[in-house]
Order: structure tokens, then sequence, then C-alpha cells
């Protein structure tokens, strides 16, 4: 499958860090492959030859880069997704408030729906985005606030 969106993501290397992207920033397919087998995730999707192509691309751009992983949100590193209620989770707010996740039955989406979950209530909520839209507007908004006098 050709790459959708990893320049996209190396990109943000140089937007938000001021620095230039290098292999180091993100998981080559290998260190990826190995720590979803090490994850908690049901061996069905262990067994899955892929995660959503845009979260799989964002690990192999970015899932060394801690300045972008964990910047006012942390994204899940590749060992530490979770299945919930149905979903994939792999995102939440640096206050434990949120977790963001795809439904499961979205997996071979390339750019799934993203939906969102209270922590208090346990109810989810469609961001009205994909992943990808998601992502690049988050960290759009985290980078801002850091940046904002």
């Amino acid at each position: 499958m050709a790459d959708m969106f990893l320049d996209k993501f190396r990109a943000l290397v140089p937007a938000y860090l001021d620095a230039k992207w290098t292999p180091a920033e993100g998981l080559t397919v290998e260190e990826l492959r190995q720590m979803i087998a090490d994850s908690e995730l049901p061996d069905d999707l262990k067994a899955r030859p892929r995660l959503p192509q845009v979260l799989e691309e964002f690990y192999l751009a970015l899932g060394r880069c801690e300045e972008i992983m964990e910047a006012y949100h942390f994204f899940f590193d590749p060992d530490e997704l979770v299945v919930e209620d149905g979903h994939l989770l792999f995102l939440e707010d640096e206050e434990e408030r949120w977790a963001w996740g795809v439904d499961v039955d979205t997996l071979d989406v390339p750019d799934p729906l993203i939906v969102r979950r209270s922590s208090n209530s346990g109810m989810w909520n469609d961001e009205g985005a994909t992943v990808s839209e998601f992502i690049f507007d988050l960290l759009e908004f985290s980078f801002e606030e850091e940046d904002a006098p």
C-alpha cells in the first residue's frame, strides 16, 4: 500500500520543532510489529497485518519523537495500545479526562473516524473528523498554545 501520511507526519518535526526529521524520530516496521506483539491487544488484533494505515504511518514517522508524542496529549506507544468498549485507544489528554480511539470494526479503513470517551461518564462521542484530521488539528493547537505569549 502506498504511503498516504508518512511525509506529512515527518514534516511536523521541522514545522514544530525547528529540527530536521531523521529516522531516529520514528519506529522501524520491525519495531512497530514487535511492540504490537508485546501489547495487551487481543490476539485477533495482534494477528492482523497492520493498524489503520494512518496510525501505522504516524508511529513509523514519529513513534520516538517525545516532543510530539507527548505535546499536552499523550499518544500511546504501540505496546500500550488497548481495546476498551470495542475501541482501539491510542491517545489521552494529560489530565486523563478524555481518551481517543477508533471503532475496532473500522481498523481496515486507512483513515477511520476518531471517537472520544469521557473518563467520567464513559460515554463515547464522534469527533466529526478522521484520525489524520484530528492529529494535525490537535498538534497545530498544541504548538500554537506553546508559542503564545
